[in-house]
This record gives structure tokens, C-alpha cells and sequence, in this order.
């Protein structure tokens, strides 16, 4: 009895050093495994149903709400006053993204289009798509900077036009009118008789080029020979590089379509991705990690030196002409127009910029930008892209709408694009990635636990019997057989009195 407990425990101590054994070696193979699974489900291909879906039909809810700086001293401004504004909104638009012409290419890319289309959302909004509003008439106050290098009869000619067009400085319009487009003479003049000059043809509007169009032909990686490239741009609109900045830094097309971003991130990662609508590459930095609903994230801000000038950041002077910092000159890219664009409310800009406005107060909370990453798979979980329009404008000599305009970057208006993850997207991600981990680090460090725990406890037991056992009942080294005698098989009364019954 005694021999089959000791092989008994002899037997647990062999099979918890198995089972340390096993959790160790699930400790080097799980992230392994998890590893894998990532990159086989971020490759962009079609039969990662799950991922291809979600890449091609973003399933999350876009939002874009739109504040309109209404100016509230137009005539004061004309006389040469700082202007007066006061933010109105949101005008909220659900955005609907979708991609199309998809081809996929035997280098291990893709090309495709996206489409983008919005749809005002009024319960989400303060106030509605009639509400009139009062902003700066850019057809009138961008083309006078724009063509003050022409004479002053020229000039003058061109102001003579803006009132036969019954063209103002300022335009009272709705805000569906101001989004996307309102009926004017001198722009129906201007699409006939000089096609090209402006950004979209029929009906003036800040965001008609936006709505149902195309972000143009993106050529990307699919991460099929190297998941470090995935959705990286190859090419926009068959470019590998811009043509609107003067150094070839500035020229590049870095990073992703701004969607998504390759896996296995660390803090010292940062964000690039090519903006259409902005004319360039950005790049976001680390700020912090997180959790969105327990789901690890690390949040990306834009740097003070997104939009610095050339002076106050170097690398940036192949953006210019610049001005203050804080302002992206867009002009090169918007048909020569005097647009630049900003933070909202002028948020990490040069403080003098607020000293030209009254009615604006920047804070990082309202107006700092951020997208927070998944940094294990490079999924956006919540994102907040946001941007200010402004219009460089001034007194033009000969041109009689700009009065006595005093030279000032005027905000026009802010939006922010937001979106994140939740309903069932969210649950399959936080099973996938959160739980299924966690419960496979659980059992790696459960299964060492419980090794270590069965060897203690089976290697207690066999020395407590080895210990309790008589002398003479302790296992003895064979006696050769030529040294035996009937002496040595004898076993004495007196010894039996010592024999423990409790071990029986």
C-alpha cells in the first residue's frame, strides 16, 4: 500500500512539471498565435470577410458637424473695424463612405475609389438647414487678393462686375445655400466663359465639391508580402508624389488613406496619412495609451508643428508662402484662392491670430484633433478629425467691396469628423482581441500556477511518507545472495511495536 502512494505521488510530480512545462510554453507560442491570427485577418483580401467588409464599407457612423463663424459686423468691418463673430451649430451630416472600382493588382496592391456622400441629420443639430447666416463672400474678398497684382483699372472693371453680378463682400444665405450651393449670376458667367477658374461647376457651395464625389484613385498595400505596408498609399490619382509645394519633402505622399494604419504599434509610432481635401501628407503623434470600453488604445494629436511657418519650424518652408503659425496656405491647391486652413478657434496657432477676431476661445477639449488606435491591429476606435476654413482678406485698391478691410485671416467655419466603433463591430473586436488573449494569458498562467502547486503538494506527501515509515521498513539495498541468513528475514516483536497503523 505504502509502495503504490508513493508511486502515486511520484506520479503528480511528473505530471505538474508537464504542466508548468505546457504553460510555459504557451507563454513564448500564445503571442505568436495572436500574432498571426492579426496579421491573416489586417491583410486586405477578400476572404478576411470580417476585415475586408469593414475596410470597404466603413460599418462605424461618420458624422461631420459644421459651425459657421457668423459675422455679426459686417458694416463695422468695412469701415475697417476688427471683425465680430459668433459660432453657430452644429449642422450635423452623416457621412456615408463606400469604396468602389476596387482592383486588385498582382504586387500586392489595390486600387480603388471612395465615395462619400452626406445627409443632414436634424436631431442632431442645433438649428436647422434654413437658419440664415452672414459670412465673408469669397468669390468677391478671395478674387480681390487674388488679383490685386493686376492695374487699377483692371481692377476697377472687375469691381464694376461684382456689382452687375449684384456680388457683395458679405452673403446672407442659409445654411443648406452656404454647404452646398446657391444660385449665382457671376458664377454661371464664369463656368462659361472662363471654365477652370473655380472648383466646381453650377452652384457655389463650401462643401459641393465634397458631396457625392470621389477622394480620387488611391493605389495602396495590401499587406500581402509585408504587413508592415499595409494600407499604405503607393499612389493618388497615378502620383507618387504632389506637385503643390516647393520642396520635395513637402511633395510626398507618406503614410495611409487615413483610415487605417499597419499593426503592432508602439509609443514610438506615429500616425502619417495622405489628405486629399488638405493637399498633403499629415503625421500624428503619440499622446497617451487608454481604453475605449476595455479595449487598449493609444491616442494620436497632432503636434504644434503640423501647421507651423517655415520660420518657427524649417521643414515646413516648402509650404509657403506662410504666414503665421497655425495656418496651412492652401492657395496652390484651391485655384490660387487666399485660403488657409487651421485648428479650430485658432487652437496651437500664433496668439496674435485671436488678437484680429473678436468672438474666439481655443481649447484642446473643443478643438484639438485626435484618432485613438487599437495599437495591436492599427484599427481606429474612435477618431475626431477637426479643421477650420479661414480667408485671408484686405482692402484692395480699386476694388470698392473691400472698403476699408482691415488686413485679417478671417474664420469662416469648423468642422469635425467623428466616428467611432460600437454595437456589434465592437463586441466581435473586444472578443477577438480582448477576451480571447486575456483568456489564453489566464490559462498559461493558471496551468504554471497549478504545476507548481501540484509538485509542492505531491513532493510534500511522498516526504511525509518516506519520513514516517520505520526504520526497518524504509526501502534497503539488496543483500547479496551469498551474505544471506534466516536472521536477516526475521523481523522482531519489538520492532512491529514501532509500526505506525495509522500509515495502513
Amino acid at each position: 500500500m505504502a509502495i503504490n502512494k508513493s508511486k502515486v505521488a511520484v506520479g503528480f510530480i511528473v505530471v505538474g512539471v508537464l504542466t508548468v512545462f505546457f504553460g510555459t510554453l504557451l507563454t513564448f507560442v500564445g503571442p505568436l498565435i495572436i500574432d498571426d491570427q492579426v496579421v491573416k485577418n489586417t491583410v486586405i483580401d477578400p476572404k478576411n470577410e470580417m476585415s475586408y467588409t469593414m475596410w470597404r464599407d466603413v460599418p462605424v457612423p461618420f458624422f461631420m458637424s459644421v459651425y459657421f463663424f457668423h459675422v455679426l459686423n459686417p458694416k463695422e468691418i468695412l469701415a475697417g473695424e476688427k471683425p465680430m463673430v459668433e459660432q453657430r451649430g452644429p449642422y450635423v451630416y452623416r457621412k456615408r463612405i463606400q469604396k468602389d472600382n476596387i482592383t486588385f493588382h498582382p504586387n500586392s496592391t489595390v486600387s480603388y475609389k471612395e465615395y462619400r456622400s452626406y445627409y443632414f441629420e436634424p436631431s442632431m443639430s442645433v438649428g436647422n438647414e434654413s437658419d440664415v447666416l452672414t459670412i465673408p463672400n469669397m468669390l468677391v474678398l478671395g478674387a480681390a487678393v487674388m488679383l490685386e497684382s493686376l492695374s487699377v483699372p483692371v481692377r476697377m472693371i472687375i469691381s464694376m462686375a461684382f456689382k452687375t453680378f449684384d456680388e457683395g463682400p458679405f452673403l446672407t444665405k442659409t445654411v443648406g445655400e452656404l454647404m452646398w450651393g446657391y444660385d449665382s449670376k457671376l458664377v454661371n458667367f464664369l463656368n462659361k466663359y472662363l471654365p477652370g477658374m473655380l472648383p466646381s461647376s453650377g452652384k457655389f457651395g463650401l462643401f459641393s465639391e465634397f458631396n457625392n464625389s470621389d477622394t480620387g484613385l488611391f493605389t495602396i498595400h495590401t499587406g500581402k508580402d509585408d504587413i508592415r505596408n499595409v494600407h499604405k498609399v503607393v499612389s493618388w490619382n497615378g502620383l507618387t508624389e504632389l506637385s503643390y509645394w516647393r520642396t520635395p519633402q513637402c511633395n510626398m505622399i507618406n503614410g495611409t488613406a487615413g483610415q487605417m494604419w499597419p499593426p503592432f504599434m508602439t509609443e514610438e509610432s506615429t500616425l502619417p496619412f495622405y489628405s486629399p481635401d488638405a493637399c498633403r501628407s499629415l503625421e500624428l503623434v503619440y499622446q497617451r495609451s487608454g481604453k475605449m470600453k476595455g479595449i487598449p488604445l493609444y491616442r494620436f494629436v497632432a503636434p504644434k508643428t503640423l501647421f507651423a511657418n517655415g520660420t518657427d519650424y524649417s521643414p515646413n518652408e516648402g509650404f509657403c508662402p506662410c504666414r503665421q503659425s497655425g495656418l496651412l496656405n492652401v492657395s496652390s491647391c484651391r485655384q490660387n484662392s487666399p485660403v488657409f486652413i487651421s485648428h479650430p478657434h485658432f487652437f496651437n496657432a500664433d496668439p496674435v491670430l485671436l488678437d484680429y477676431v473678436h468672438g474666439l476661445s481655443p481649447n484642446e477639449e473643443d478643438h484639438g484633433l485626435f484618432i485613438d488606435i487599437h495599437p495591436l491591429t492599427g484599427v481606429p476606435l474612435n477618431v475626431s478629425i477637426r479643421l477650420q476654413l479661414n480667408l485671408y482678406m484686405k482692402r484692395v485698391r480699386g476694388i470698392t467691396e473691400t472698403g476699408k478691410i482691415s488686413e485679417v485671416v478671417m474664420p469662416m467655419l469648423w468642422f469635425e469628423e467623428r466616428g467611432y466603433i460600437d454595437g456589434p463591430i465592437l463586441n466581435t473586436f473586444h472578443t477577438n482581441l480582448v477576451v480571447l488573449p486575456a483568456v489564453m494569458e489566464y490559462m498559461q498562467y493558471g496551468m504554471i500556477a497549478l504545476g507548481l502547486a501540484t509538485i509542492i503538494i505531491a513532493a510534500f506527501v511522498r516526504y511525509r511518507f518516506k519520513v514516517r515509515l520505520p526504520p526497518t521498513l524504509q526501502p534497503q539495498s539488496p543483500i547479496p545472495s551469498n551474505q544471506c541468513s534466516d536472521d536477516t528475514l526475521k523481523i522482531s516483536p519489538e520492532s512491529l511495536r514501532h509500526v505506525d497503523l495509522n500509515l495502513f
